[in-house]
């Protein structure tokens, strides 16, 4: 599923038109976006959380020459589902 048939698909059971839909899932995605860009966790009750971890840099291999390489450090967002998502997919 891509963002387009999500969209779809919350336009039919939300008895809504598409592009408000359209509109709806973007508005979503930049709330969590922007969220997590400030460093603040997303907790779905249900669903998951999205939260923002740190990785340390370290040393790689370029997979092409074999040399090493410094990996920097960067921020990584994080989803870990919740209970009822994990029961849903489970069932």
């Amino acid at each position: 599923m891509n963002k387009g048939d999500l969209a779809a698909a919350v336009a039919s059971r939300a008895n809504m038109s598409k592009a408000a839909a359209s509109e709806a899932v973007d508005a979503v995605f930049d709330a969590i976006t922007d969220s997590l860009s400030k460093g603040t966790e997303v907790r779905i009750l249900g669903f998951g959380n999205f939260a923002v971890t740190h990785r340390a840099a370290s040393m790689g291999r370029n997979p092409q020459t074999g040399q090493p390489m410094q990996i920097r450090a960067s921020n990584q967002a994080k989803f870990k589902a919740g209970k009822g998502l994990k029961d849903a997919v489970n069932s």
